[in-house]
């Protein structure tokens, strides 16, 4: 035991897990008591993401039937636009971009810690059958006939009993990644079939609107459907970012390593991976399942961080950042016409995802 815990210790200090040096941390401290590691690289890649995301936001909100400039945008947010431009900017097209924001936000900070508790950068919420879940919780409700409010609380239940499910078959003496991928993979095929015959069954108006919903759309969002991933990004954000970031990072170094240096490696998988469910389901319940930014937004921030981990603050403001791009493309590029938000990120997703599986297969991972 003690020389495991002296070889964890050497490869923590090597990699700059278990100290401030070896990778550029930092260590700021707040009191003899509290002290906080950061590195400086990612901590500034995380706040030019979320520039771009602000800045994106604000040119979506002055795009449109009715165009305004970014200082005119600017100036109604701040209280002194026209009573036309502060209908327009606070009740039209402020809730979407902020929608945009918390449901990109929610996906990439639950896609970086699938990718880190599986090892696996084509892990996520997407591929390992949270999100069709979700559907699946969504569909039931809208063949009901019910309300928007309903059909939120269906993706809700969807996609937290699909990950307990997941969860209960993964476990074998503990939660491994190649069996969560395997189980995740199983239980999407299955929900996939079962999505499929309930719009089979559904009547015309009943199917047309799942299949929208199904697409991942931001549009007509208003106030209330910003609280399901307010309330899931306020509560878990800080219990992911600053409760099991340290311990996701030292797992990924191994368990025998993380278990030496005293990290409760079931908890905290555990408690991450319930946290991450809990925010794609909010996140489905605000726009629908939007697919592919909790793939893509944790790899481009650990390409833009350098750093080793699961690097949560920046995957979660490079997914509000990717959200809203994709937003205004949907809302800009097809003349004419506004398409679902989740077409663009599908299709900017899917060739990230052939690139991505090119590059590993060149890389002799796969």
């Amino acid at each position: 035991m003690r020389t495991a815990t002296r070889t964890a210790t050497r490869t923590a200090t090597r990699t700059g897990a278990g100290t401030g040096k070896g990778t550029g941390m930092r260590i700021l401290r707040a009191g003899p008591a509290l002290s906080l590691r950061f590195r400086p690289r990612a901590l500034a890649a995380a706040v030019v993401c979320l520039l771009v995301a602000l800045a994106a936001g604000v040119v979506t909100i002055g795009s449109g039937d009715y165009p305004m400039s970014f200082a005119e945008v600017l100036t109604t947010l701040t209280g002194g636009g026209t009573p036309a431009q502060d209908f327009i900017v606070n009740e039209l097209r402020l809730p979407r971009v902020l929608a945009a924001l918390l449901t990109g936000a929610s996906l990439g900070l639950a896609g970086a810690v699938f990718q880190s508790v599986v090892r696996n950068p084509l892990g996520s919420p997407d591929m390992l059958g949270i999100t069709q879940g979700a559907s699946t919780g969504a569909l039931l409700v809208v063949l009901a006939g019910g309300s928007s409010t309903a059909l939120a609380g269906g993706a809700i239940a969807g996609g937290v009993l699909t990950g307990l499910l997941i969860y209960a078959l993964a476990w074998r003496q503990g939660l491994h990644g190649y069996r969560l991928v395997l189980t995740g993979i199983g239980v999407l095929a299955m929900l996939t079939g079962v999505n499929g015959y309930l719009l089979t069954r559904g009547k015309l108006m009943e199917a047309s609107r799942a299949i929208l919903w199904i697409t991942g759309s931001l549009d007509g969002r208003g106030w209330p459907e910003l609280t399901p991933p307010l309330i899931a990004l306020a509560v878990l954000g800080p219990v992911v970012v600053l409760g099991c970031g340290r311990a996701l990072r030292m797992t990924e170094m191994g368990d025998d390593a993380a278990h030496a240096l005293g990290v409760s490696v079931e908890r905290a998988r555990t408690t991450a991976l319930g946290s991450a469910v809990v925010l794609v389901s909010f996140a489905a319940a605000c726009a629908g399942p939007v697919s592919f930014v909790a793939l893509t937004a944790p790899q481009l921030a650990k390409r833009l961080t350098r750093a080793p981990g699961p690097n949560l603050l920046p995957a979660a403001c490079m997914g509000a950042a990717v959200l809203v791009v994709a937003d205004w493309a949907a809302q800009n590029l097809f003349t004419g016409r506004q398409i679902p938000v989740g077409v663009v990120t599908g299709l900017l997703g899917g060739c990230y995802l052939v690139w991505l599986l090119a590059t590993q297969r060149k890389a002799g991972r796969i």
